[in-house]
């Protein structure tokens, strides 16, 4: 009888560290499977879904970790839902791109006019600041401070708007035009400083 339950206890646990060997396999096989899935697409995801890959990696580090400790039915239980995870990611990421072209043929469309525009401006200011300055006198409303200001906006909004082009030619379109309707803003207000009545 005692060898009978020996036996038994061998069996038993041969049968045990099979199943956990089992379980054991199918939780990596599930994880490596939703890894692989995750690896095609993270590099768009970091580009247009930051926030969406964030929540997913999290998922999937915590059962990494669950993996680690053995707790196989964890990981088992969890990846259908990492799964959704990864196909909302997805989803999250071709609407990103969608975003991205709407936003770069919007910015084309401006650059048209700002590329006239700006360059125009910059002309017309610094013409303006080239007369005041061989003037003995500033015209009335035109305190030094303030032309003083104008000059030193001036430099500013030409430097924004060199940076501005460089950008655009680099491929940084959307990037360019913010940068160029920053630079049209300053001449707005360089131009109320020096008085300089609008075209």
């Amino acid at each position: 009888m005692h060898r009978y339950n020996i036996l038994l206890a061998v069996v038993a646990a041969t049968l045990i560290a099979g199943g956990c060997s089992q379980q054991k396999t199918n939780a990596t096989k599930v994880l490596d499977a939703v890894e692989t899935s995750l690896a095609d697409i993270k590099d768009d995801a970091a580009r247009y879904a930051p926030e969406g890959l964030k929540g997913v990696q999290s998922q999937l580090d915590r059962l990494q970790a669950s993996l680690k400790n053995k707790d196989y039915d964890d990981v088992i239980a969890g990846a259908p839902q990492l799964n959704k995870a990864v196909d909302s990611l997805r989803a999250a990421i071709e609407s990103g791109k969608d975003q991205a072209r709407a936003a770069l043929a919007s910015a084309k469309t401006e650059w048209e006019s700002l590329s006239v525009e700006v360059p125009k401006l910059v002309e017309t200011i610094q013409g303006r600041v080239d007369e005041l300055s061989k003037k003995k006198h500033l015209p009335f409303g035109v305190s030094k401070d303030e032309f003083e200001g104008a000059k030193s906006g001036l430099d500013s909004m030409k430097s924004l708007w060199t940076e501005a082009s460089s950008e655009y030619k680099s491929g940084k379109e959307v990037q360019a035009v913010q940068k160029a309707k920053t630079a049209k803003g300053m001449a707005d207000e360089i131009r109320e400083q020096l008085k300089i009545k609008k075209a």
